[in-house]
């Protein structure tokens, strides 16, 4: 499989983030959301985040330049016609996901693979929006896309066995370390570990058990975790957190994954984490 035209669509956080990756590895990558407006701001935050590189000395002002050089922006799902390869990274909602292939789906080459960055919806109701049921697969990235080494690939009840296959070589040639899933599961293997670790150590803020400081410090001394599970929260956002363990909860009707209600009122406060200034810490602007 020869992988050159990348389109990402949805170009929030993860998107921006997994152009910005493809075009570090060589590739050409078009991102493209809602509108060109959308798209064109993907763009502008990959263009900081290289700057920053470029003030820091890990990268010389050519190299950065080269790389935007490969990214293009569009606005309309229409440019897929020209993909080798297409990956799905818009909101974490099942209908507009199926929207989303189904007229991807319309525009793409027969031969195209669709590789959805889901974290825990199914690869199977998203791959029936299309008529290429058996090459959607998922393809989930960690944040910063750029940065984490892990993609977990997992198939659909109808993805075929040549379509993981294609998946993992071009993790791989993206410079990845991929793991699979055997089977469609809800989360997959670090979502479904982690959301339970995430929720757990909530459940201690809310119970008055110490202090969110004092938690990530027990957890990174303690388990030598990189990260306390707080701040990491605070990274991947509350609101996404919460989705993520209500699709768990609701999927696997177990008990284990409902979140704590602290969650709820920090969203209502609009304490969504770094995104919004504050979350379990304060980040001012």
């Amino acid at each position: 499989m020869t992988i050159q035209n990348v389109l990402v669509v949805g170009a929030g956080t993860m998107g921006a983030g997994i152009a910005q990756l493809c075009a570090q590895t060589g590739l050409n990558a078009v991102l493209v959301d809602v509108t060109k407006e959308l798209s064109d701001k993907g763009k502008a935050k990959i263009e900081k985040g290289l700057t920053d590189r470029v003030e820091k000395g890990k990268m010389t002002a050519e190299e950065k330049q080269v790389i935007l050089g490969r990214i293009r922006t569009e606005g309309s799902l229409s440019a897929a016609k020209d993909a080798d390869i297409i990956i799905e990274s818009v909101s974490e909602n099942l209908e507009i996901k199926k929207k989303v292939l189904s007229e991807l789906d319309q525009h793409a080459r027969p031969e195209v693979l669709f590789l959805t960055n889901t974290t825990s919806l199914s690869i199977t109701a998203m791959a029936e929006a299309t008529k290429r049921p058996d090459k959607v697969v998922q393809m989930h990235f960690f944040n910063p896309p750029v940065i984490m080494k892990l993609v977990e690939i997992m198939p659909g009840k109808k993805t075929s066995a040549k379509t993981v296959e294609s998946a993992n070589e071009f993790a791989l040639q993206l410079g990845k370390d991929p793991v699979i899933c055997k089977t469609e599961a809800p989360a997959g293997i670090v979502s479904r570990v982690l959301g339970q670790l995430l929720n757990e150590a909530t459940w201690l803020v809310a119970s008055g058990v110490a202090d969110p400081a004092d938690i990530d410090k027990a957890m990174k001394l303690g388990a030598n975790h990189p990260m306390g599970p707080l701040q990491l929260i605070d990274l991947i956002g509350l609101d996404v957190h919460r989705a993520k363990m209500q699709t768990l909860r609701r999927e696997l009707d177990d008990p284990r994954y409902e979140h704590p209600k602290l969650i709820d009122e920090m969203i209502t406060q609009n304490r969504l984490g770094k995104k919004s200034g504050r979350g379990f810490y304060e980040y001012g602007n």
